[in-house]
């Protein structure tokens, strides 16, 4: 592989075959000027590179990789394979998806082909081994992009018997099928193979997240993300007969429920990645997805697509407001960003994104405030030069996130309708990013070892050798944080009997008995030793003292006093158990204990209301310092004196720093 790239690639998702060739050489102007030096192209032009079954033409997109040659870009090439093109599914209809509710599709949309359709698997690797061969040898060509954004599920004919051989591989007999999905309830024992019936509506698929048979379901999630996986395989082997060194990705998006992408990061080469908050996603949670797709491989990843004012697809898409594109690109950065890319660079004139944000606007012009934001932000990235690239996060903490796990709790059939995977994870990432902490969202296989304090909030599904792992990460001095609903099922998705939480009963010291599930309006408290009351709701888990000790015990109700957060000494290290949803004061008061056991410390000593990152380049380290808040904050006093890399400037504690400020300090590392 090519040792990463050598600048910042600045630019995007740029679609000059729906545009005149006069504006293509404007473009060109106007980019220019905007400091862009890079372009994704191709995405979606199978059918005009292929507009029939044995004929390719690739006389435009060789004037366009020329066109960006000469202009001494770097060329992210897309291979054009998340839409089919008309002719393939008038010939053979059956390369469309049959969704969940059993409906064939016809013609349209995207992400439309069945994965398991050999006419699709044939024409897919074909185009994308002819690309390979064109346009594999080009030193223009820095990455290759893969299909887009993969995503959806099919349930046809060609799904059923592939789901059928995947069982097979897995589980090797029809009676092993039976005991993992506990087919004996309701009398669904399956007799042969082909009796397996994908989960859809028609069979023991619900409507959303519900099912009769988690076992199974689950286990067709896990089939339908190896199965588009090995979509994604087969093109990146063809382009590897002709690009052996360039590195191939596909753009992921963050917390997606349908792919497990810590598996798919085992295939990547780099992780990219498409960021689109709305007008009221927290900055937590977009630094916790940055942090997620950095975690996919424990490395920097490109941010292969954002907008530069507003999306057009969701309910309120309001514009980013003055300095919000420059501090959310810079966030970006911090957190192991290495490319700051756009979806997309002139803006659609027709079809569902013509709303959607563009560096270029429908005016036409670069006589647009977002085109100068855009400007800037491409001047002084230009300037960074390599500064930042290939440089690492300094983390202390550790947080799992895991698919199989967001799978089958959100397939559980109880105890609260309001149980939502990605939002108990948050809550927990929340307090450290508030407090300044680095954080890596790690999975569920991890080497703990690397982390002084580990939390896995909801760790619905304990999976084969996750109990031992824990117990040496913990014995050895790790300080492990679990919560309610933690240690319910193995990996089919059957209840771990004995008593909860299961298989980490003994780590935790705790025995849950039963779980209460309050409504909306309903609360309790959690009293602490040291008298601070704060208010618990959600779920309330009843647990007997097995060793731990209670540092909080239940204010109210007929489980009164019994214990609520619990700690547990094992070996040299710690284990919490919070077994209720706490109000924000107190779980930062659970997990401030936590950290201070585990000696984790922010990255800098002071409280401030700024976020700070740091990133770890040869010989200094690279303090990221962002306002996301509506008023001023100051500087830290730690901070005093470092230069910064944006102005040149020397910081000095204490000065106020407004909305939407970025400084990015280096501190010179003693030898």
């Amino acid at each position: 592989m090519k040792a990463g790239f050598q600048r910042i690639l600045y630019g995007g998702d740029y679609n000059p075959n729906q545009w005149p060739r006069e504006v293509w050489e404007e473009d060109m102007r106007y980019f220019k000027n905007a400091h862009i030096n890079s372009a994704t192209v191709n995405v979606f032009s199978w059918a005009k590179i292929q507009p029939a079954e044995e004929i390719y033409d690739f006389s435009e997109l060789d004037d366009i990789v020329e066109m960006l040659d000469r202009e001494n870009y770097d060329i992210v090439m897309a291979t054009s394979t998340a839409a089919v093109p008309a002719w393939m599914v008038k010939r053979y209809p059956e390369v469309m998806r049959t969704d969940f509710e059993g409906r064939q599709h016809r013609f349209g949309g995207r992400h439309n082909a069945c994965p398991n359709s050999p006419v699709y698997q044939k024409y897919m690797a074909r185009l994308a081994e002819k690309l390979a061969e064109r346009y594999g040898s080009n030193p223009r060509v820095t990455c290759w992009h893969v299909n887009n954004e993969y995503g959806g599920e099919c349930y046809c004919e060609n799904c059923a018997r592939a789901f059928r051989v995947w069982l097979r591989r897995k589980y090797r007999t029809v009676e092993a099928v039976n005991e993992a999905w506990n087919m004996e309830f309701w009398g669904h024992t399956i007799y042969d193979w082909d009796e397996i019936v994908p989960p859809n509506l028609l069979g023991d698929g619900r409507s959303g997240d519900q099912t009769s048979f988690a076992g199974l379901s689950i286990d067709y999630r896990r089939f339908m993300s190896d199965s588009l996986l090995e979509n994604f395989k087969a093109e990146k082997e063809q382009i590897r007969k002709y690009a052996p060194d360039t590195p191939v990705t596909t753009n992921l998006m963050g917390t997606f429920k349908g792919l497990d992408y810590f598996k798919w990061g085992k295939e990547m080469d780099i992780v990219s990645w498409d960021n689109y908050p709305s007008y009221n996603t927290p900055w937590s949670r977009v630094a916790m997805c940055h942090d997620l797709m950095r975690g996919i491989k424990d490395a920097p990843f490109m941010l292969m697509e954002q907008t530069p004012s507003q999306q057009n697809w969701q309910a309120y898409n309001s514009l980013k407001r003055p300095g919000q594109l420059r501090a959310q690109s810079y966030q970006t950065i911090a957190h192991g960003g290495d490319t700051i890319q756009y979806f997309q660079l002139r803006r659609s004139k027709g079809a569902c994104e013509k709303f959607h944000g563009a560096v270029i606007a429908h005016v036409g012009n670069d006589n647009t405030r977002v085109f100068r934001e855009v400007a800037r932000l491409g001047a002084e990235l230009e300037a960074l030069g390599t500064q930042t690239i290939g440089s690492r996060n300094e983390t202390q903490v550790g947080i799992v996130f895991d698919w199989d796990n967001y799978w089958g709790l959100e397939y559980t059939s109880g105890p609260s309708m309001d149980l939502k995977y990605v939002e108990q994870i948050e809550r927990y990432y929340r307090f450290f990013y508030e407090k300044n902490f680095g954080v890596s969202m790690i999975p569920a296989d991890a080497d703990f070892s690397k982390y002084k304090i580990v939390a896995a909030p909801v760790l619905y599904m304990v999976k084969e050798g996750m109990k031992e792992a824990l117990e040496q990460y913990v014995s050895q001095g790790g300080v492990l944080v679990l919560t309610y609903m933690s240690g319910i099922v193995d990996s089919s998705d059957n209840a771990y009997l004995g008593g909860y939480p299961g298989p980490l009963r003994s780590l935790a010291g705790v025995w849950v008995e039963e779980t209460d599930a309050l409504a909306p309006e309903q609360s309790n408290e959690a009293v602490f030793a040291d008298g601070t009351t704060v208010s618990c709701d959600f779920l309330c888990d009843l647990m007997h003292l097995e060793g731990a000790e209670a540092l909080a015990g239940y204010g109210s109700d007929f489980y009164a006093g019994m214990p609520v957060v619990t700690k547990n000494a094992f070996g040299k290290g710690r284990v919490y158990y919070v077994g209720s949803r706490l109000e924000e004061s107190g779980l930062a008061k659970v997990l401030s204990m936590a950290a201070g056991d585990a000696g984790a410390a922010p990255v800098i000593p002071e409280q401030t209301g700024l976020e700070v990152t740091v990133r770890r380049a040869k010989d200094c380290l690279l303090y990221f310092v962002i306002n996301f808040r509506d008023g001023e904050q100051p500087l830290p006093e730690s901070l005093d004196g470092l230069p910064d890399l944006l102005t040149g400037c020397s910081a000095r504690a204490g000065e106020p720093m407004k909305k939407f400020e970025v400084k990015i300090l280096r501190k010179e590392m003693l030898n």
